[in-house]
């Protein structure tokens, strides 16, 4: 079997051919960084007319890196959401022209259960249940797999994303896009302990996430404080504030482990590239017993391969049929 994986739920247009879950022939992914860049996040217009210019490059791309041809593919999958409407459009309505054209099955699939499956990909055979964190900058949830293809959401943020939260003070100091990374790297070498952060709490005692409050604790330290780029405590600042979304992730993630006894945890999502919190999820883990993954950082960002690896093993069970074209996007 030859799978086309389509991704275009946010600001990176990728395509992914497989032969099965685990067999990644081509991932491609395009960027769109530097689009948004000068607006220091992602403009939702801006984001659909990049996929339109160069889906049909990326596709075209992706195959001739796995050395096949689109008439060769069995079968073709496309993120269905959660995400931005005009961009999921465009690679829905991309992906259904092909699975039209040569009647072949179409595989509608939701973004954060890919992410989750980054993780399968790459280690196979995880035991369950599982404990999976989805943490990027459009989404912080939480999901216990009690078996696979079943997804129990636990929790999510109620306001803003982790990464969002990054994004946004690293806005407003000037430092780029995209911020997490930038934070992190300005961060290294200053004192995480500086400038303290009250974690969030639910009133409700809720295992949802909340990164609004640190945010404006933050700007308010900014103010306060004359925080800029060429302040002494500076990067005393951002390790700070990273330490502090670091903390709220996982003051979440050892409630959940202790609440619901998983035998595995995943950590994926863009943020799951931050080295300081992959560090402190792989320490908890080591600490109390749990086999843990985080994907490796080209497939914690958004990428077909995921998405194709997961329709790939959905077509393996056997259990759906999907040769009905009437998929739409759904934005949340």
């Amino acid at each position: 079997m030859r799978l086309l994986a389509i991704e275009t739920s946010c600001d990176e247009t990728s395509a992914a051919v497989l032969t099965g879950p685990g067999e990644v022939l081509s991932n491609v992914v395009l960027s769109q960084d530097e689009v948004h860049a000068p607006y220091g996040g992602v403009v939702p217009e801006l984001a659909s007319r990049e996929h339109l210019k160069s889906i049909d490059l990326v596709v075209a791309e992706s195959l001739t890196a796995a050395g096949v041809r689109v008439s060769e593919i069995d079968a073709f999958a496309v993120t269905q959401g959660p995400g931005l409407v005009g961009s999921l459009v465009v690679g829905i309505s991309f992906a259904k022209g092909l699975a039209y054209y040569f009647r072949k099955p179409l595989i509608g699939v939701d973004h954060l259960q890919a992410h989750i499956q980054a993780a399968f990909l790459e280690r196979p055979g995880l035991p369950y249940p599982v404990l999976a964190l989805v943490v990027s900058g459009g989404h912080t949830s939480a999901f216990l797999l009690k078996e696979p293809f079943r997804y129990d959401l636990l929790a999510r943020t109620r306001d803003d994303a982790a990464g969002e939260a990054l994004d946004k003070i690293a806005k407003f100091l000037g430092l780029g896009y995209p911020g997490g990374p930038v934070i992190e790297r300005l961060a290294r070498g200053g004192n995480p302990k500086r400038f303290p952060f009250a974690l969030p709490k639910m009133t409700d005692r809720s295992l949802d996430f909340s990164f609004s409050g640190l945010k404006t604790a933050a700007l308010r330290l900014i103010r306060e404080e004359g925080v800029a780029k060429d302040s002494p405590a500076f990067s005393d600042f951002l390790a700070s504030f990273e330490e502090a979304v670091v903390r709220a992730v996982m003051v979440k993630l050892e409630r959940m482990a202790e609440a619901f006894g998983p035998r595995a945890l995943v950590l994926s999502g863009g943020v799951a590239r931050n080295a300081r919190l992959r560090s402190r999820f792989a320490a908890f883990a080591a600490a109390n017993g749990f086999e843990a993954v985080v994907p490796s950082p080209r497939l914690c960002t958004d990428n077909a391969a995921m998405v194709g690896s997961l329709a790939a093993a959905r077509l393996a069970r056997g259990r759906e049929s999907f040769r009905s074209l009437d998929l739409n996007a759904y934005p949340r």
